[in-house]
């Protein structure tokens, strides 16, 4: 895939950023996209941040980017402020909408409180103001992509998670929420109207089914798919 991307000025305005991979595997590396109209800015920034290892995706207005981009591609985005067409803020709200875990750091030559006050109601990551001090706005895309890092590898053990619900019985359903409610095997057997040797048989087939270590560890994945449910 080629580093620079551009858009026409007649491209047709995108309004929702898409939600399966568009040509880049969802295994990549992390990158580092960059939206910002000018071109001095995405030439500083590619040079900086590939210099010091980072993947980098350029584009010159958030139509370009929204395009291109897909929720499956790990990294962050570091975003322009003011652009012509759709601004920064406009497209921030969009991604908090649609991709709402992606790292956004706002740049800006034109910063001021209530603009930092709505970016970062809106979600953002941080905001950087122009010109930025470069050890400061590499610190914070490494903090960034590490967020996003760590929020991946828990959604994927959220899905696994799911899946091998999925695998349990109804009988071992009740089981399962008798059993991270604190109850003993004795105590589900007498709530369920069983044996207690019936319940060891289903609390040991509940931990093979869902890779768990420990009812300690089965209530962690619980509470897990759960929070993130309710969140």
């Amino acid at each position: 895939m080629a580093r620079k991307k551009t858009a026409t000025r007649n491209r047709k305005t995108v309004s929702k950023v898409n939600s399966k991979p568009v040509s880049k595997p969802a295994n990549s590396k992390p990158t580092v996209f960059v939206v910002d109209d000018d071109a001095a800015i995405r030439d500083s920034l590619t040079y900086l941040l590939k210099a010091v290892g980072h993947e980098v995706e350029v584009f010159e207005d958030a139509q370009g980017f929204l395009a291109a981009y897909s929720i499956a591609w790990p990294g962050c985005l570091i975003l322009d402020v003011r652009m012509p067409g759709m601004d920064g803020l406009e497209l921030q709200r969009l991604l908090a909408r649609d991709a709402p875990r992606l790292p956004v750091i706002m740049l800006t030559a034109h910063g001021d409180l209530p603009m930092a006050v709505d970016s970062m109601r809106a979600g953002a990551w941080h905001f950087v103001e122009k010109p930025y001090d470069r050890k400061r706005l590499l610190s914070i895309i490494n903090e960034a992509l590490e967020a996003d890092r760590e929020f991946r590898m828990q959604n994927a053990e959220r899905l696994e998670i799911e899946q091998n619900l999925t695998a349990l019985t109804d009988r071992e359903r009740e089981v399962l929420e008798q059993l991270i409610d604190g109850k003993s095997t004795k105590m589900v057997a007498l709530a369920l109207g069983t044996s207690p040797n019936t319940i060891a048989h289903q609390r040991a087939s509940i931990l093979e089914k869902m890779a768990a270590e420990s009812v300690v560890d089965l209530t962690r994945m619980v509470h897990l798919v759960r929070d993130e449910t309710n969140s």
